[in-house]
């Protein structure tokens, strides 16, 4: 899924050059000293490497947030108070679907909101070592946290933020994502067989090229026979697009989704459109300026992972 398109291309440029700094102030968050809570409730004590099993949004307004999200999507909020750390955990009818963290952004700092993915590892010693040996760097060393599990914090060899966690009680079951929850992620890379490649070599994942009529390239990463994510090749004209990831929330309707994003104030990135692979498909951004994507998706099988 590569739902770049040509317009509003230089707020998608400011949006993504702004995105590694901003990952890693969540590491930085994350390896604050409190406790989390599991990702799952109750312990599910099955493992899914590979799997898109939680996000984490950096935010200045952790209030404005909420509003925003819960508006948006239905989810409510349970709030959880560290020393110097202000969290909470975003459910959708009691279950948990992310985590928002409230972090201070100075003016004149380039950095900006976001979402940070974490992928399920069985090992997060052997993943590390994996993510180092295969060219990726460090930015936020494994920490573990007895509820939640242990996690970390990498970049790709292009550049692209991501999260590895291996879970103390288990990773949700792999079902088809509702309305409300992450559907799917996608990479958007300078190369994407080698971007690929990288994540193959830490998650095992199976590798499948998307034929496509652009003329750039699509890989499907797969795992237990779902479809986890997609790496994307960078498309012209997008000047200087850093490498990055994008998650997507299943929405019922795309177009009325994009439109209450402006209503609670938002911004929409990309406007609602056909996607190559199925489905209507838009880019956004919370209040803060934090991106995500919107897919509305009317299949029931595999083919677009679970969540």
């Amino acid at each position: 899924m590569s739902p770049w398109q040509p317009q509003n291309r230089t707020r998608l440029r400011q949006w993504c050059i702004c995105f590694i700094l901003a990952a890693a102030t969540v590491a930085v968050a994350s390896a604050a000293p409190f406790e989390l809570p599991p990702i799952v409730q109750p312990d599910s004590n099955e493992h899914h490497p590979g799997k898109m099993i939680w996000a984490d949004l950096v935010t200045p307004d952790l209030a404005a947030a909420k509003r925003f999200y819960g508006g948006l999507f239905g989810w409510t909020f349970q709030d959880i108070h560290g020393r110097n750390t202000d969290y909470a955990i975003a459910r959708l009818d009691g279950i948990p679907v992310g985590g928002l963290v409230q972090r201070a952004f100075r003016p004149g700092q380039h950095r900006r909101p976001a979402w940070l993915t974490f992928i399920a590892v069985k090992d997060i010693v052997e993943a590390e070592r994996t993510a180092l040996a295969h060219g990726g760097k460090e930015i936020s060393q494994p920490h573990m946290y007895a509820q939640r599990g242990t996690q970390a914090v990498f970049a790709d060899p292009q550049g692209a933020v991501f999260g590895m966690l291996q879970s103390s009680n288990g990773d949700p079951e792999d079902v088809q994502a509702l309305p409300g929850e992450w559907i799917w992620s996608s990479l958007v890379t300078s190369d994407p067989r080698k971007a690929a490649a990288f994540y193959q070599a830490i998650f095992g994942y199976e590798i499948f090229d998307f034929p496509s009529d652009d003329g750039l390239e699509h890989i499907f990463l797969a795992s237990e026979n779902y479809a986890r994510a997609s790496s994307n090749a960078i498309p012209a004209g997008t000047g200087k697009l850093p490498p990055h990831w994008l998650n997507f929330i299943r929405v019922s309707n795309a177009a009325e989704a994009a439109a209450n994003v402006k209503k609670l104030g938002g911004q929409v990135l990309v406007a609602p459109h056909p996607d190559r692979h199925g489905g209507m498909v838009a880019v956004v951004a919370d209040p803060a300026g934090a991106a995500f994507g919107l897919l509305e998706w009317t299949g029931t099988g595999s083919d677009v992972g679970a969540k």
